[in-house]
């Protein structure tokens, strides 16, 4: 059984009076063996963690706790945190578009891993094979095994943000082709300048204007920051909530039409 598929508590921040360190709304979720999510506060996510695995234990469905923040949770913050806690709690339905990630490598799992815990769109990573897929993966991000990707473009939302980071160039390649035919909100390629010189050349060799190829960003994120996962990935999805946010277009991750 998968994560998504696991029974799970959601706590939420349901009212707040005087300083708390998460705002109404804050969510964490918790199984049986691990937690996803914060809700602030170290003691506070401990107790409210120990009261989720004792309703998962008792077949409970949904209670709510009002807890001071004060010296009986270890807490300096003097304020009150009204939990609601509720069995299998559905997601809100995203407020962002869909995102594609081709490849579920260093750099895919590090922008999933960024841009997961927001719960502002459904995030899907795609590889070849299963075992190319992490072992654990966030409540908003769906694996999906494809040995062909370039097949899987056709089941993608329209709508849909596409960033393309696979292991190979030739995958990448077709996946570019693919996606401009498909259609797509935005797109972002992962390489140098001289990969998406020779890409630009053999996209336009195979029927593509050069309009429609510069809808793909490439190299995504800010290539100042560095080459490690992480900061390719801050960098990438640091672009996406900033387009997000006002719909324009953004360096790094391609065109977006508001």
């Amino acid at each position: 059984m998968s994560q998504n598929e696991e029974q799970f508590i959601a706590v939420t921040v349901g009212a707040v009076k005087g300083s708390a360190p998460r705002e109404v709304g804050a969510v964490m979720r918790i199984w049986p063996d691990r937690q996803e999510g914060s809700i602030g506060g170290g003691a506070l996510e401990f107790e409210a963690a120990k009261i989720a695995r004792e309703m998962l234990r008792d077949n409970l469905m949904k209670i709510q706790r009002v807890m001071p923040l004060g010296p009986d949770l270890g807490q300096c913050c003097g304020g009150v945190v009204t939990l609601d806690f509720n069995r299998d709690d559905q997601l809100e339905k995203p407020s962002q578009p869909p995102l594609w990630i081709w490849g579920a490598g260093h750099v895919g799992r590090a922008i999933a891993n960024v841009l997961a815990p927001l719960e502002d769109r459904q995030i899907t990573l795609i590889d070849t094979t299963a075992e190319r897929m992490p072992d654990v993966l966030a409540i908003t991000v769906a694996p999906l095994v494809a040995a062909d990707p370039v097949r899987a473009v056709a089941h993608a939302p329209r709508d849909a943000d596409h960033l393309v980071l696979t292991y190979s160039h030739a995958i990448d390649l077709a996946l570019c082709d693919a996606l401009l035919r498909h259609g797509f909100a935005s797109a972002g390629l992962i390489g140098s300048a001289t990969k998406w010189a020779r890409f630009r050349s053999k996209l336009a060799s195979m029927g593509h204007t050069s309009a429609q190829i510069s809808r793909i960003a490439c190299p995504i994120g800010d290539p100042s920051l560095g080459k490690h996962p992480q900061a390719i990935a801050v960098s990438a999805a640091a672009a996406l909530i900033s387009a997000s946010a006002d719909g324009v277009e953004r360096q790094g991750i391609g065109e977006r039409t508001a």
